[in-house]
This record gives structure tokens, C-alpha cells and sequence, in this order.
């Protein structure tokens, strides 16, 4: 088109004066001015080399020009339309990759998934690494993540704690059972070994703490090691779960205390007692994909959705609740056999 005409713009003027029968009612139908309709008809009949309609007479008529090139106008905005149609269609079909945290309770993925759709949102959920995540919203391939962040300055906090054991004397543990938390918060403090005879000062072997890849990000380690060391527990004793099964088998068999959210323990009939010091805890911001010049914004029902999945509870946390003075850990954790 010349003058980088606006050709579908122009064509919907035309067919609205023909169908309307004059200008003035043809403005009105496509929202705009009567002097800027008619500058696009005069522009289109400019292009076409003829006039599309007879202006001599009082009312507005179709020249046979303009007849005959009707139909193809009406077939070209057609076209459009359902060209835009199958855009939006495509668009809303498009899967957005959210990648979370693995350990995420299916039940609460499937809420954010359920809760997409009845958006016309299409979303994918994705068990990523806290470094994988960073990445795909880097690249463009994930276009929401939970992103580990310093609890103190994260939007979505999820306590921590210590995942032990069930007592030797219950029975086969119950996934999400109720009765496997443990109220009072604990300190690390409590992992060191305490004399048992004080005849012979035997003492119990010290359990090893293992940690999820999920906080082996180099700032949540630096803060567990030096927690460690002010508690005065041995070097060796805080390393790498591995393999989640693993650790939770080595856990449920009263070989290791596990590092991990709530959700995470109960599910797997683990006994859970929450972390005192806040700062060993999990924080998440929910952020979204960066490959644009600007970053996705990320809607307020899927942030709270995603920091519920990942754990995130309200309320205050155990470890300040009044009257939740610690105790040692042989009476909060089944962990020494």
C-alpha cells in the first residue's frame, strides 16, 4: 500500500459506508470521526484509481466500481479476523513452563495447574534445581520460577526444620499424618551428642545432617555451616543428601536427620520439627521470565499458589510463638534409635 496505508483500517471503513449507507453512520459504527472515515475512503479510491461512491446526490451511493470490489473486501476483513482469532487461540493454548522446587506436594501443583485453566492459562509445572531455575528464566524456556532468595528479603518464606525418624513403636507411617509434627522449634544446638551413663561417659553417635539440592545454594550453605559450627557440631556432619529417596530411606531408618520443609517430611511419614534460627529457613521470590526487555509480570493468585506448593505457611512461626521454650532433641526427635 502507499503511504504505508493501513489497508484493513481503510477496508473497514468502505464496507461500514456501504453497509451503513453514509458516512455519518459509518463513523459512528467504527468508533472514529467522520472527517478521518472520509479521508480513508478518498485515500482507498486514491489507490484503486476510481471512485467506490457517487457523492452528487444527498444520500450516499455504491458505484459499480465499489460493488464490485465488495465481496473481496468483505473476504479480506474476514480473513483477518480469523487470522486474529487463531492468534488468540494459539496464544491461550501456549503452555507456560513454571518451574518449582522438586518435593512440591502434587496435590498443591495440580491447584495451580487447575487454577491456570480456569484462567484460560495453560501452564506446565517443572521440578527444576534452584540454578536451573535462574536459567530457563534467563533463556526464555520457563516463563515463571520460585527463585531462592535470603529469607529476610524474600516475598515467599517457607520454614525449615529437621525431618527424623518416626517413634520406634508406631506404626507403618501415614503419609501427611497429622500426629508425625512435632510442635516446639529446635536448635541446632540440640544435634550434639549428650552423655547417657554418666559411669562410663559414653556418648550416642551423632547423626549426619543431610541437605536437599534445593539448599545447596552457596549462601543457604555458608549459613548452615557457620550455624554449625557456632553450635559446636562436628565439620562432617552437615553434607549432600543425594538422591532424595536415599536420604529418605536413610532418615526413616534412623540413620540421618534430614534438612527440609514440612510438607516435604509429612508426606513421606517423616516426623518434623521445625528450624529456631529464621535464617536457615527458605526464601522465594516469584519472578518471572527475562528473555523480554522486560520481565513477565507474574499474577498475584499464582505467586501465593506457588509459595503454598513450595511449603510457605502463615501465621507466626513456631519458633515465636510464646511457650515454645526449646527442649532437647532426644524428646522432639525419634533420631537416636
Amino acid at each position: 500500500m502507499t503511504g504505508g496505508m493501513d489497508l484493513l483500517a481503510h477496508l473497514e471503513a468502505y464496507v461500514a459506508t456501504v453497509d451503513e449507507s453514509g458516512f455519518s453512520h459509518a463513523a459512528d459504527r467504527l468508533g472514529i470521526a467522520q472527517p478521518l472515515l472520509s479521508r480513508r475512503i478518498k485515500t482507498l479510491e486514491a489507490h484503486f484509481g476510481g471512485l467506490l461512491f457517487d457523492r452528487s446526490r444527498r444520500q450516499v451511493t455504491t458505484t459499480e466500481l465499489g460493488m464490485l470490489l465488495l465481496p473481496y473486501a468483505r473476504d479480506v476483513l474476514d480473513r483477518a479476523q480469523r487470522l486474529g482469532q487463531a492468534a488468540r487461540s494459539a496464544r491461550q493454548a501456549q503452555v507456560r513452563a513454571v518451574g518449582v522446587p522438586a518435593g512440591c506436594a502434587p496435590a498443591a501443583l495440580a491447584r495451580v495447574i487447575r487454577a491456570g485453566t480456569e484462567r484460560g492459562i495453560t501452564l506446565g509445572v517443572r521440578e527444576l534445581g534452584p540454578e536451573e531455575r535462574v536459567a530457563g528464566l534467563a533463556d526464555g524456556s520457563l516463563t515463571y520460577a520460585l527463585v531462592r532468595v535470603p529469607p529476610e528479603h524474600a516475598a515467599v518464606r517457607v520454614p525449615l526444620g529437621l525431618a527424623s525418624a518416626p517413634p520406634p513403636d508406631a506404626l507403618e507411617p501415614t503419609p501427611g499424618g497429622a500426629t508425625a509434627r512435632l510442635r516446639r522449634a529446635i536448635h541446632l544446638e540440640d544435634l550434639r551428642p549428650r552423655r547417657t551413663r554418666a559411669t562410663t561417659g559414653e556418648l550416642p553417635a551423632v547423626l549426619p545432617l543431610l541437605t536437599l539440592a534445593e539448599d545447596e545454594v552457596p549462601y543457604a550453605q555458608d549459613r548452615l555451616v557457620r550455624a554449625a559450627a557456632r553450635a559446636g557440631l562436628p565439620e562432617s556432619l552437615v553434607r549432600p543428601a543425594g538422591p532424595a529417596a536415599t536420604a529418605l530411606a536413610e532418615t526413616l531408618a534412623g540413620g540421618a536427620v534430614l534438612l527440609c520443609a514440612e510438607p516435604f517430611a509429612l508426606q513421606h511419614g517423616a516426623r518434623w520439627a521445625p528450624l529456631a534460627d529464621a535464617t536457615l529457613h527458605r526464601g522465594y521470590d516469584v519472578q518471572g521470565t527475562r528473555r523480554q526487555r522486560g520481565a513477565a509480570d507474574v499474577p498475584d493468585w499464582l505467586a501465593a499458589l506457588l509459595g503454598a506448593a513450595a511449603g510457605a505457611r502463615t501465621g507466626v512461626p513456631d519458633a515465636q510463638r510464646p511457650g515454645s521454650a526449646p527442649e532437647h532433641v532426644s524428646a522432639r526427635l525419634a533420631a537416636r534409635g
